[in-house]
């Protein structure tokens, strides 16, 4: 996943090398971006925000996340359903 921070607005921006580009309004400081993220990703993937666990890029774009709950295949499934929804 590639976050994008102070974007204009908050949402998916599709794919960047076979990344996910997520757009957050937050700045990236004082993890700021990554409580964001974490809120954002619990919403679309409805999920609570703590089951998101950030597991490598605290400090960079490129962000490895672990969703308690929920297997891979079906968070790309409900990612792809909220993209399809905006």
């Amino acid at each position: 996943m590639r976050v994008r921070a102070r974007a204009a607005r908050e949402g998916l921006g599709g794919t960047r090398e076979g990344a996910l580009v997520v757009k957050l309004t937050a700045p990236p400081v004082e993890g700021q971006a990554n409580a964001a993220l974490a809120r954002l990703l619990g919403r679309l993937l409805g999920v609570a925000p703590s089951a998101v666990t950030l597991l490598r890029g605290t400090a960079g774009r490129d962000k490895l996340l672990r969703v308690a709950g929920l297997r891979a295949a079906d968070a790309r499934a409900r990612l792809a359903g909220a993209k399809e929804a905006r």
